[in-house]
């Protein structure tokens, strides 16, 4: 901080609500509910609360990487949480995320339902539950659980940070954004010499460290997040590009990116999931029409 700055913080910071920004209108410093909500509860016994922000893809993905392995006991009811109108701030959803944040997973085929929230989290749940997407090598497994807390540290730079001064801020200013953009390509740097000399990020293995990192710097780099491939040269990380592309032609993950999706061509939406078949049946194009 420096004598020319123009501002000067307050002794004791206060909450203006009305403070600018994208998300003005739902972010606050208090937490707990807002108003009274349950969640919907479908047939199967995983059910999730979510929103498609990469966070909430990682989920979807996972769920469809195990269903594609012949896993039905995946089978998963998937609720939209618009996060916009503040549905993670109903009392269902809060005793599921206490941190009223998507994704939230309620396990009821377990003796007393269990909740799992925070995606790194719920990734490992599913990978344990149905051992599968996670190395058995006790010699791999570290490597995968190293980058998948690698994404999650990492993450908050790149969305948090770069993700809202680039493009959510009111205002652009040189410093936070040259700061948050030189780390997030020091991360895709990290990403590029690794992926040089491994085909996914524990190796030959796909796991759930591909699935967790991949939503965020993978659609980063197709210019699905913030509109800032060309800022941040993408095409220079060619070994990112080479397995986001890999990754990006997978079924499950095609799938899994339209799960609770509300925006983009409509017939990548499917806003709720409750069977395989939805995707054939259910997708936003096709409701409208029947309207």
């Amino acid at each position: 901080m420096t004598e020319s700055s123009s501002y000067t913080p307050p002794k004791v910071w206060k909450w203006e609500n009305e403070n600018g920004g994208a998300f003005a209108n739902i972010n606050r410093p208090t937490a707990g509910a807002q108003h009274e909500k349950e969640l919907p509860v479908g047939e199967h016994p995983l059910q999730l609360y979510s929103l498609a922000t990469p966070n909430g893809v990682k989920v979807t993905v996972m769920l469809e990487e195990l269903l594609a392995l012949g896993i039905t006991s995946a089978e998963y009811d998937a609720w939209l949480i618009k996060i916009g109108d503040g549905d993670q701030f109903g009392s269902g959803f809060v005793a599921a995320n206490p941190n009223s944040k998507i994704p939230a997973l309620m396990d009821h085929g377990t003796e007393k339902p269990t909740r799992v929230f925070e995606s790194g989290a719920i990734l490992m749940y599913l990978a344990a539950k149905f051992q599968a997407l996670m190395p058995e090598d006790p010699a791999l497994r570290p490597e995968c659980l190293s980058w998948l807390f690698w994404q999650m540290g990492s993450a908050p730079y790149l969305g948090g940070g770069f993700g809202h001064f680039y493009n959510y801020a009111p205002e652009r200013f040189e410093y936070p954004i040259d700061r948050f953009t030189m780390e997030v390509k020091r991360q895709l740097d990290v990403l590029d010499r690794h992926l040089a000399e491994n085909e996914y990020m524990t190796g030959e293995e796909y796991t759930i460290a591909d699935i967790a990192i991949w939503p965020w710097y993978g659609q980063l780099l197709l210019n699905r997040l913030y509109n800032a491939a060309e800022f941040l040269d993408a095409e220079s990380y060619e070994n990112v590009m080479r397995w986001t592309l890999e990754i990006d032609a997978r079924g499950p993950v095609k799938r899994g990116r339209m799960v609770n999706k509300v925006r983009g061509e409509l017939h990548e939406q499917l806003r709720e999931r409750h069977d395989a078949s939805d995707f054939d049946t259910k997708t936003q194009d096709k409701i409208e029409a029947a309207d």
